[in-house]
């Protein structure tokens, strides 16, 4: 077990209460609770992304360090290799700040932790650490939103860039697809801490030489850079449109104008590969939403929407039939290589 550094963070693990899940495992003696980790950090993949929202891609692209493990188990997860099948290698302190140098080398316009919910007391460590060996460059946190108060104060003054999603606010939706119906609540109340702590700061940066070219972005123009704030991110579930008229509503009401709106219509079927017993546990659960690419009629109906509520600042996403931006972690390259630059894979 990669214990070392446990000085602050071991007792912590010794009866795992870190997510709402309070789970109470010893992952210090390499017990696993819902997140089906233990106290060693993995990791499966680092490198460059351009497809998260433009002020966090901005020209270099986000430094992006996907975390093995999680503390929600969504069914139509696209990145179930990692989050839920335990793909993965444990890294050490070393071993992870090296990866965030590289990343930050490589160019990266910040450092983008992917899913670490379920290691927040150890990657707090890390951080500080990384930054006593030079990293620079924004720290981002990309998650469920899944986490407590408590939990998400031990990254305060670590992390500036904040990247939640807010899922869903009706508890029974929770409960049939991450087996959470507390996650409405838990999540309002993260979502709510890191707007109050976190305002907006977005600069204006000049393009530099030989930068990447983005479809979104005319070549020679400054692009709007975040360097303090939140983006809330809402996945429209295909004909659960009520479920996403309540989302923006709260939205609204609680983070128009302090923190900026992204509103994904790219659900897509994942072609799982596992047991089949997993398979149809997860086929199960699956059966509760309609597992299909969102269509055209459900595309007007959400420009509509967020056309009604007038968003200060929000991102929505043209309609595609694409999938090929699905994931495999397996890979060393698990995205094409127009989305991203592996940096580092396991």
């Amino acid at each position: 077990m990669a214990t070392e550094n446990f000085d602050t963070s071991g007792k912590l693990y010794t009866s795992c209460i870190q997510c709402p899940r309070k789970c109470k495992a010893n992952r210090l003696e390499g017990k696993t609770g819902f997140c089906k980790e233990t106290c060693d950090l993995k990791i499966a993949f680092a490198g460059l992304h351009f497809g998260e929202e433009p002020p966090v891609t901005v020209f270099g692209g986000s430094g992006t360090i996907f975390f093995t493990g999680c503390t929600l188990r969504c069914a139509f997860c696209q990145n179930y290799q990692i989050s839920q099948d335990g793909y993965g290698k444990i890294v050490s302190k070393d071993e992870f700040i090296q990866i965030c140098l590289k990343l930050q080398e490589a160019g990266a316009e910040n450092i983008n932790l992917v899913t670490g919910s379920h290691h927040i007391p150890l990657i707090a460590e890390y951080l500080r650490a990384a930054r006593e060996k030079g990293v620079s460059i924004p720290f981002c946190w990309n998650s469920s939103a899944y986490e407590s108060v408590e939990m998400l104060e031990l990254l305060k003054g670590l992390v500036t860039i904040w990247l939640p999603d807010l899922k869903t606010l009706s508890s029974a939706f929770a409960g049939k697809l991450f087996a959470a119906p507390d996650y409405p609540e838990t999540a309002a109340a993260a979502i709510r801490w890191m707007i109050e702590n976190n305002p907006l700061k977005i600069e204006s940066i000049p393009e530099p030489p030989n930068a990447k070219p983005a479809e979104w972005a005319e070549p020679g123009q400054p692009r709007d850079k975040l360097m303090q704030g939140v983006i809330i991110r809402h996945l429209f579930m295909p004909g659960h449109f009520e479920e996403t008229a309540d989302v923006l509503q709260w939205l609204k009401e609680n983070a128009d104008e302090r923190a900026i709106i992204s509103l994904m219509n790219q659900y897509t079927p994942v072609p799982f590969k596992e047991a089949d017993a997993q398979l149809t546990a997860r086929k199960k659960v699956l059966s509760n939403i309609e597992n299909r690419l969102v269509n055209a009629q459900e595309n007007e109906d959400l420009i509509d929407l967020i056309e009604a509520y007038d968003f200060d600042y929000l991102f929505y996403q043209e309609l595609t039939n694409d999938t090929s931006w699905l994931p495999d972690f397996t890979r060393a390259q698990p995205f094409s290589n127009k989305l991203a630059t592996p940096v580092w894979h396991c």
